[in-house]
Formats: structure tokens, C-alpha cells, sequence
């Protein structure tokens, strides 16, 4: 059967359906917040996000990137810098492959007054709908010698990506010298529409209750 176009209220395409009025294409709507941050060795961090997705996805609400204020660390035994920074988009796509990923980079100053980054870190969305936690591990790049790192300390060039979002790929990334640095958590809520009836399954594969986050698969042709 012959595919139709079916226009938005803005006058962008939706997508197709075919004769029968089934939907190809799905939403993914994500909700959550960059809660809060451990960096026990800095004080005054900042943090940009942003979303890292494969070609047939597309955001058709919310933003594509954005940036924390400075804030401090608290002064409890936990040390934490705390934003609650919302996060909100919507994407829709054909196809589950390059499913989106959250980018989040963490910046502060060095004892010149420079900005210097403080760490990188990546997590996809998660598969399954409903509210979940992620607590991000954050690196840093390295000089790859003792010189390099205290010239790029000296001159205020410490070594960072041109690009955040190639954290979120794989290309290059091996040949990278990094260093752990602190974490960030977020949390994320999760909404799906129109993946099962494109033949999607996104239930958990354990349906136990459990502490860890449950494991869910993209299963193609699912009833």
C-alpha cells in the first residue's frame, strides 16, 4: 500500500502511515533533572548537556543543549553540588538504531581564574518507560607525557574535546588517555508511544523486583 505524509500543526511531516492508518513512526518523552554532582577535590562547577542521536531521530520539543550556573559545594558531610536542573524532550524516529544519549560536561576554574574542564560523561535514555536513576562516572583527557601535562597546566591549555558529544561515540575514543574524576547523577522519566505497535518491545526482561535497574532489549517483531 502507498504511503501518506501526514502533516503537523506546524506544517512539518510527522511521518507515514500506511492505508490500514498504522503509525511508522514512534515518540520517545523524556523528563528528569541533573541532580547533583561529587567533585571532592573542586569547588564552583558548572555543567552543559546535551543530546546525541542517530540519524533518523528528531527532537520535536524541548532543547537540543543547555547550561547549569556555578554552584558550590554544600557543606555537609556530603559535599555535593546540587543543580535539579529539569531536563525535558521529545524525539520521534523510525527505527530504534542510535537510540539518544544525555552528554554531560562539568567545568570549573583553575587557581588562574581559567575555565577548565572538570570531567565528560555519556548515558543513553533508558529503554524501559518509567522513572529511573543513572549515577554518571565522570574522566577527564590526560597528556600522554609529565612535559605535555605541565606545559598544557602552565599555559591554561589543559587537554579537553573540541566536541563534547564524542564522548558518545566510539570512533577515536580508544586512542584517548583519560582519568576519573568525580560523578553526576540524574534522573530520568520515561515515556513511549507507538513502539509496540511498530512491532518494539521494551518490557523488562526481569519483571522481578529489584534493587539494581531492571534490563530491558529492543525486541524487533514483537506482538
Amino acid at each position: 500500500h502507498a504511503d501518506w505524509l501526514v502533516a503537523e500543526d506546524d506544517g512539518t511531516y510527522f511521518g507515514h502511515i500506511n492505508m490500514a492508518g498504522n503509525p511508522t513512526v514512534f515518540l520517545l518523552m523524556v523528563s528528569g533533572q541533573i541532580e547533583s554532582a561529587e567533585f571532592p577535590e573542586f569547588d564552583d562547577i558548572y555543567c552543559r548537556y546535551c543530546w546525541v542521536y542517530g540519524q533518523d531521530w528528531v527532537i520535536t520539543s524541548g532543547l537540543e543543549d543547555g547550561i547549569m550556573q556555578v554552584t558550590k559545594k554544600s557543606h555537609d558531610d556530603r559535599k555535593l553540588f546540587v543543580w535539579n536542573f529539569p531536563l525535558e524532550v521529545t524525539f520521534k524516529s523510525t527505527n530504534p538504531h542510535g537510540w539518544p544519549q544525555l552528554v554531560v560536561s562539568a567545568y570549573g576554574q583553575d587557581a588562574f581564574g581559567r575555565d577548565v574542564v572538570r570531567g565528560y560523561s555519556a548515558v543513553h535514555i533508558p529503554i524501559t518507560p518509567g522513572q529511573h536513576k543513572r549515577t554518571l562516572p565522570m574522566f577527564v583527557p590526560e597528556s600522554t607525557s609529565k612535559l605535555q601535562k605541565f606545559v598544557s597546566w602552565f599555559l591554561g591549555r589543559r587537554p579537553e574535546y573540541v566536541d563534547p558529544k564524542v564522548v558518545a561515540q566510539g570512533e577515536g575514543r580508544e586512542v584517548t588517555r583519560v582519568r576519573s574524576q568525580g560523578r553526576v547523577r540524574v534522573s530520568f522519566n520515561v515515556v513511549t508511544k507507538d513502539m509496540k505497535k511498530l512491532g518494539y518491545d521494551t518490557t523488562p526482561t526481569d519483571a522481578a523486583a529489584s534493587t539494581q535497574p531492571a534490563a530491558a532489549s529492543i525486541t524487533p517483531g514483537a506482538s
